[in-house]
C-alpha cells in the first residue's frame, strides 16, 4: 500500500469517526437547548418572580446565535402546576418542575427524586447586619453616577441588561440599585458563581477533616487503584485540571449545545454519575480545562460526606455556611437524582451574594468564628498554572501573570482582586486592599469582555470610595 493511500485511508477514518461522534452529539442538541431554556425559565419565574417573556428575551439576547434555535421553540409556563415545558420543532421536549424551597429540576421521564426539605434550625447569624430593610441609596454623588452608568444601555448592542448591583465597603452596604421588578430580597441565578460556593463548602469539609485536597478524591466509581481516574484529587477538581473528557464550559453560545458537559447538565437525570463515568482526556494535573463536570462531582462528594441524602447536603450548606452569614434568600437547586447542581444553579439575592463575598474579605472568619480553614482564602485566589483566564480554586483571580489577569489589571482592576464569576454577566468581586465587595448581576454577552460594563463599574466604584469625606461612617 502506497504512503499516499495510507494517508487517504487514515484521513477518511478520522473524518468518519468525527462525523459519527458529531452525529451522536447532535442527537442531544434539542434536549440540551430546550433543557437550558426550561430550567432557566422555571428558576427565574417561580424562584425569582420574573416575567417569563422578558426574561427569555434578555437571556437569549446575551447568547450569540441562540436566537436561531429559540425562534423554533415553543414554551409553556403553567403557573398552577408550577412547571415549564419547552420543545424544539415539536421534539426535544424538556420539562422543568418547581418545588417549594428546592427550586427547579429537569424531569426527563423516570421522575425526580423525592427530597425532604430540611427544617430551618434557627441558627444565629454571626455576620453583623450589612444593611437596613430599606434600599440603600449611594452615599455620594460620584458613587450614584457610577451605578447609573452601570445601568445605562449603550446606543447599539451588545446591551448590558444590568439587574442588580450592591456595593459593600468595610462590611456595610453603601450603595445598591435594582432593575424594575427586582429588589434586595429577589433571588437571582448566579450561574457559575455557584462554583465559588461549592469551593467554600469543600473548604469547610477540609476544615472538619472529612476531605483532603491532595489525596485521591473519594469517588466510588474511581476506587480501583488501576483506574487512571483514581489519581484525581479534590484540588484538581477545584482547579479544573482533573482531565475528564467533557468538553468546555467557557462559552455561552449556540455552539455550546454540542459540548458533552451540557448533555450532562440538560439531558441526564444523574449528572454526577455521568461525569464520573467519563474517561480521561489528559492525565490528572497536567492540563487546565474549565468545565462544569468537575463541580458536579464535588457536589456528589459533599452529599456523601454530609450523610448521603439530598437533605443532608442541604442541611450542611445551611448550617455551616448560609446561616452564619445570614444568607436567608438562597436556593440550592438539585438534579433529578437529588444531588446539588454544584456547577451553576444556585440563586441568591444580590445582598446574599455580597454576604458571601464578605466572608472572603474577612479571610474566612465571621463573628469571631472561623468558617473556612486558615489559608483557604489565599488558596482559593492562588492562580492555577496555565489557566489563561486567571483562575484559582473556585474563584477567578488577578494574582498572576495570565492573559486574563493582565487584561483586567490593564482595565483598572486592582491586582489583589479575586471574584466569583457566572456566565452572561454575574460577579461577586472581592478587593481586600479597598475593603470592597461589589456584586453585579445581569444578562450580558460574554464577549466582547467590555460588554457587561464591569471594568468601568469597578474603576468607578474604587475611585468613588477612595474620595475622602464622601462616605459617611466608612473608613
Amino acid at each position: 500500500m502506497t504512503r499516499r493511500r495510507k494517508i487517504l485511508l487514515v484521513t477518511t477514518a478520522i473524518a468518519c469517526a468525527g462525523l459519527a461522534f458529531g452525529m451522536a452529539r447532535a442527537r442531544d442538541v434539542p434536549r440540551v437547548a430546550t433543557g437550558f431554556i426550561a430550567h432557566t425559565l422555571c428558576s427565574e419565574v417561580f424562584v425569582s418572580g420574573l416575567d417569563p417573556v422578558h426574561d427569555l428575551a434578555e437571556t437569549i439576547d446575551a447568547m450569540p446565535g441562540a436566537g436561531l434555535l429559540t425562534r423554533a421553540m415553543d414554551f409553556q409556563v403553567d403557573r398552577a402546576r408550577k412547571d415549564v415545558t419547552v420543545s424544539l420543532f415539536g421534539i426535544g421536549r424538556s420539562h422543568a418542575v418547581y418545588r417549594e424551597g428546592l427550586g427547579c429540576a429537569l424531569e426527563h421521564g423516570p421522575g425526580i427524586a423525592d427530597v425532604a426539605l430540611p427544617p430551618d434550625d434557627k441558627q444565629p447569624t454571626l455576620l453583623p447586619e450589612i444593611a437596613g430593610r430599606g434600599l440603600v441609596l449611594p452615599q455620594s454623588e460620584v458613587l450614584a453616577a457610577a451605578l447609573d452608568r452601570a445601568f445605562a444601555e449603550p446606543a447599539q448592542p451588545p446591551y448590558r441588561r444590568t439587574r442588580a448591583i450592591v456595593v459593600m465597603k468595610a462590611g456595610r452596604v453603601i450603595a445598591e440599585h435594582y432593575a424594575d421588578g427586582i429588589g434586595p430580597e429577589t433571588q437571582l441565578l448566579g450561574f457559575s458563581m455557584t462554583k465559588s460556593v461549592m469551593s467554600a463548602l469543600m473548604g469547610i469539609l477540609v476544615r472538619q477533616g472529612k476531605l483532603t485536597l491532595d489525596g485521591p478524591a473519594p469517588v466510588a466509581a474511581w476506587k480501583n487503584p488501576d483506574d487512571p481516574r483514581h489519581a484525581v484529587t479534590v484540588d484538581q477538581l477545584l482547579r479544573h485540571t482533573a482531565g475528564l473528557a467533557l468538553g468546555s464550559s467557557l462559552q455561552a453560545s449556540l455552539g455550546s449545545v454540542l459540548e458533552p458537559v451540557n448533555t450532562m447538565k440538560y439531558a441526564e437525570d444523574d449528572m454526577a454519575s455521568f461525569a464520573e463515568r467519563t474517561p480521561l482526556a489528559t492525565a490528572p494535573g497536567t492540563v487546565w480545562n474549565y468545565h462544569d463536570g468537575n463541580f458536579v462531582i464535588l457536589a456528589h462528594l459533599l452529599r456523601d460526606a454530609s450523610g448521603g441524602k439530598p437533605a443532608d447536603a442541604l442541611r450542611f450548606a445551611r448550617r455551616e455556611l448560609f446561616a452564619p452569614l445570614g444568607m436567608n434568600n438562597v436556593t440550592l437547586q438539585l438534579d433529578a437524582a437529588g444531588t446539588i447542581e454544584g456547577s451553576g444553579e444556585m440563586l441568591a439575592s444580590a445582598r446574599d451574594w455580597a454576604r458571601f463575598g464578605q466572608l472572603y474579605l474577612n479571610d474566612g472568619v465571621v463573628g469571631g468564628k472561623r468558617i473556612l480553614p486558615e489559608g483557604w482564602v489565599n488558596y482559593s485566589a492562588t492562580a492555577t498554572p496555565n489557566a489563561w483566564v486567571g483562575i484559582g480554586a473556585g474563584f477567578w483571580t488577578n494574582q498572576d501573570d495570565s492573559f486574563g489577569a493582565k487584561f483586567r489589571v490593564n482595565h483598572g482592576w486592582p491586582r489583589d482582586a479575586f471574584f466569583a464569576k457566572g456566565t452572561i454577566g454575574q460577579y461577586t468581586i472581592v478587593i481586600p486592599s479597598e475593603k470592597l465587595v461589589i456584586v453585579r448581576l445581569g444578562r450580558s454577552p460574554n464577549t466582547p469582555p467590555e460588554a457587561d460594563g464591569v471594568f468601568e463599574l469597578v474603576r468607578d466604584v474604587v475611585a468613588a470610595t477612595r474620595e475622602k469625606g464622601k462616605l459617611a461612617g466608612v473608613d
